[in-house]
């Protein structure tokens, strides 16, 4: 039966009465693909350890806690043992486990039992670094450990980071304050590096691809810096659920395999969880085009915000999240007062974040709707449902996400909410590889040579290095050759055996963990004179162009400047009937061929993977209006272009076979666009990445004579797209600058690849193309995009 409105929830609330609802609801119930119903675990848990100090006994059973899960004491126990060389240990169990006092307690342990003892933690966000410091200062407090555990980051005052250099025996910091604000400037906290007994690492799984591997190096620097103070810290690191958390721990933490611990085995209590995979209905079956996914995760949210169930939205972009959220309030206001319902993203400014998270420990808030920034171990308070709006991009994510509600130990729900997108569509097609897939891996290169020389500059500037030494992986032969490369360069400077550095620069100042601008845009509210909110750099250019409406808190404000040179938006409040979207040209362009060969083992069809350089430009927007989701006008915008370095691999068609296909060469390249959908949806899938690490571009190439008179086919470094006489080539790049090897991955598996993306457009139900194959689009499209595909495959 169809829901009978708002009235309906005041008879009854509470997560069961939303299941029943659902389930008797002719909306709801025919959209569930997957309605799953996951057993919780009973606690595990054994006494506390006899070598844990008696006040931090004492300080545990003042927070209700008598006794360790099993997964903690474990930990405790292997970051206490003592140990002839450096070694780590890694914790590795789901979210809201207790992860926390796996490294809390050895820790504290320490401090209690040595006086000029000390630790660092890092934490990937500051939000998430302020969350742990209450925690830890209350734990702290109670064990009888006067000496503070200080925030050190770019939001802490001059007063307090002195009080840190001088007192503090725990910082709390982020990769970046480590790398800029603390290794080079070593000299100020030789009483930390010489008494620092451990290095906390939380949330590693976040420490991947480009990130992450800056983020080793800076590791390895650290290690080095504290060798040279007569320090060898044990490090301990805490991730969520995937694939290798051992070797990941290893490669970060710059140690053997051997040397790193694992602990694995939760011993925490998790309630019973009711998981639905929910497919929007169809609202274009010629298209194959289902009603909005943002939409129905409003629909279902209000459902649970009217029984009075805390509940957590989480959207793709920040777009969709202030849509979700003005959307979410405006259909429960007559029932729930709006403040309840709040959003969560970056961008809200730091006082409005912890004002947020506060609300958030206690419970005074119904629901609320955020981006990926919550996925992280940030104290959410006690939850009973999460929706995801679309596929979060892996299964680690996902379950991730989900774990956040559940901890009171009842029954929680979980809802997934599939777009239109090809991923998603097949998850709703095969729910089953949600439930029963490998969690996926975290990958780096810490010893990716662009990323290791800028570190070496780094650490060089912090310390001389002297010939003989190693760094990170490298032997000592390697280290010298590139420390010789750098003095070449007259950055080093050799002396008696030693590098010194000879620039005038400030090596970290230009380097970059996260590969993007240092400096965010700031967001000001002309009517007031004042700040509201501030934007990533790359994020501005389609977010804040003039005329953009941008969205804050449910409300909307007008882009009326955008000052390009000083970073600033002066925005005005508005409100319109309308939000506008972005639209962007994208032009690729290679650089460097690592490798070429043909797309399978017996055709002439070209592929390759290579360094390629991505050319971005915001070129204008459309006005979308709300809650129709019409597109109602355009506009241009004009920005300077964006360039990133990035790889990828691609595939040509050659000239001769467009020239065959009876629906001509345009068709033939539209196809081609097709395929790149289908092509990057298996490959998502087979490289268990975010769909969001790759994209798709064509252009085009030119033949050229191969070294023993062979004809080869390579892309053109030219812009443009495909023009008549040349080869049109389909581009899968990695959104990340640098790459991470998918790209490598991608040309290794391009066989197999191709094969599966030839069996997902023929098993798609659709007749001409549908968002879940090829993309909506003309009558040719998915017929071209067959017969390419077979042609190629049919070769091998």
């Amino acid at each position: 039966m169809p829901f009978s409105g708002a009235a309906a929830w005041s008879e009854e609330r509470g997560v069961d009465s939303v299941l029943d609802r659902w389930l008797k609801s002719n909306m709801v119930r025919p959209c569930f693909c997957a309605d799953e119903h996951l057993s919780g675990q009973e606690a595990h848990t054994v006494p506390f350890p006899e070598d844990l100090d008696p006040a931090l006994q004492g300080a545990l059973r003042q927070r209700g806690i008598g006794a360790l899960y099993t997964h903690q004491a474990r930990a405790f126990m292997l970051a206490r043992a003592p140990q002839d060389r450096p070694h780590a240990v890694v914790v590795s169990t789901p979210t809201a486990s207790g992860k926390s006092l796996c490294f809390h307690l050895p820790m504290l342990s320490k401090l209690r039992e040595d006086p000029d003892a000390r630790a660092i933690y890092l934490f990937p966000t500051k939000a998430l670094a302020r969350d742990q410091e209450a925690s830890l200062q209350e734990l702290m407090t109670h064990a009888g450990l006067g000496s503070p555990a200080i925030v050190y980051d770019g939001d802490t005052p001059g007063d307090a980071r002195r009080a840190a250099r001088e007192r503090g025996r725990v910082l709390l910091t982020n990769p970046d304050m480590i790398h800029t604000g603390i290794l080079p400037h070593h000299a100020n906290f030789a009483r930390t590096f010489q008494n620092l007994r451990y290095v906390v690492v939380d949330e590693m799984h976040m420490y991947k691809g480009v990130f992450g591997s800056h983020v080793a190096n800076v590791l390895r620097r650290l290690q080095r810096i504290a060798a040279f103070h007569g320090s060898r810290p044990i490090l301990i690191g805490a991730t969520a659920t995937i694939g290798n958390p051992r070797e990941h721990a290893a490669r970060l933490f710059g140690l053997p395999v051997d040397d790193v611990a694992l602990v694995s085995e939760s011993g925490a209590p998790r309630g019973d969880r009711r998981f639905f995979l929910f497919n929007p209905p169809v609202v274009n079956a010629e298209l194959g085009i289902r009603a909005s996914y943002v939409k129905q995760a409003v629909m279902l949210a209000a459902d649970l915000v009217r029984a009075k169930v805390p509940t957590l939205i989480f959207g793709h972009s920040r777009n969709n999240v202030e849509i979700m959220l003005r959307y979410l309030r405006e259909r429960v206001g007559k029932d729930v007062d709006p403040s309840r319902i709040m959003g969560y993203r970056g961008g809200y400014l730091p006082e409005t974040r912890r004002e947020i998270e506060r609300a958030l420990r206690a419970g005074e808030l119904l629901a609320i709707v955020a981006t990926n920034a919550l996925e992280l171990g940030i104290d959410v308070g006690e939850l009973d449902a999460v929706i995801c709006a679309g596929y979060p991009g892996s299964v680690a994510a996902t379950w991730q996400r989900f774990g956040r509600a559940g901890r009171r130990g009842g029954l929680s729900i979980a809802v997934l909410i599939t777009s239109s997108a090809p991923v998603d569509q097949y998850l709703a097609r095969e729910p089953g590889y949600l439930l029963g897939a490998p969690v996926e891996e975290a990958r780096i290169d810490p010893d990716n040579v662009e990323i290791l020389i800028q570190h070496l500059k780094c650490g060089a500037f912090e310390l001389p290095f002297a010939r003989g030494e190693r760094f990170g992986g490298l032997t000592s032969e390697e280290t010298v050759d590139a420390l010789e490369f750098l003095a070449k360069r007259k950055v080093l400077h050799e002396a008696r055996g030693t590098f010194h550095w000879a620039a005038d620069a400030y090596p970290a100042n230009n380097v970059s963990l996260r590969s993007v601008g240092w400096d965010n845009v700031v967001i000001v509210d002309v009517a007031r004179d004042k700040a509201i909110a501030e934007l990533d750099w790359r994020g501005s250019h389609t977010m804040l162009h003039e005329q953009a409406i941008y969205q804050h808190d449910g409300e909307c404000w007008q882009v009326e400047k955008l000052d390009y040179e000083n970073h600033k938006a002066f925005v005005r409040k508005v409100e319109p009937d309308y939000w506008t979207d972005a639209m962007t040209y994208t032009n690729i362009s290679i650089l460097e061929e690592s490798a070429l060969g043909p797309a399978t083992t017996t055709s002439d069809w070209p592929s390759g993977w290579g360094e390629v350089s991505v050319v971005e430009k915001v070129v204008g927007y459309k006005k979308i209006k709300f809650y129709t989701h019409e597109n109602t006008g355009y506009g241009e915008v004009f920005l300077p272009e964006m360039q990133m370095h990035t790889t990828a691999f691609w595939f040509t068609v050659p000239e001769r076979v467009c020239a065959e296909i009876a629906a001509g060469r345009a068709a033939a390249i539209d196809a081609l666009r097709g395929i790149g959908i289908a092509l990057e949806t298996v490959a998502t899938l087979a490289l268990m990445c975010d769909p969001r690490d790759l994209g798709t571009s064509l252009g085009d190439a030119h033949e050229e004579e191969g070294a023993e008179g062979t004809t080869v086919s390579l892309p053109r470094k030219t812009r443009g797209g495909p023009a008549a006489g040349y080869n049109p080539t389909l581009f899968l790049y990695e959104h990340v600058p640098g790459g991470t090897g998918l790209s490598q991955r991608i040309f290794e598996q391009r066989e197999t690849l191709v094969a599966r993306a030839l069996r997902l457009i023929e098993r798609c139900p659709c007749t001409d193309g549908c968002p879940a194959c090829v993309g909506p689009s003309g009558e040719t499209r998915k017929a071209v995009a067959l017969e390419l595909l077979r042609r190629v495959v049919a070769t091998a």
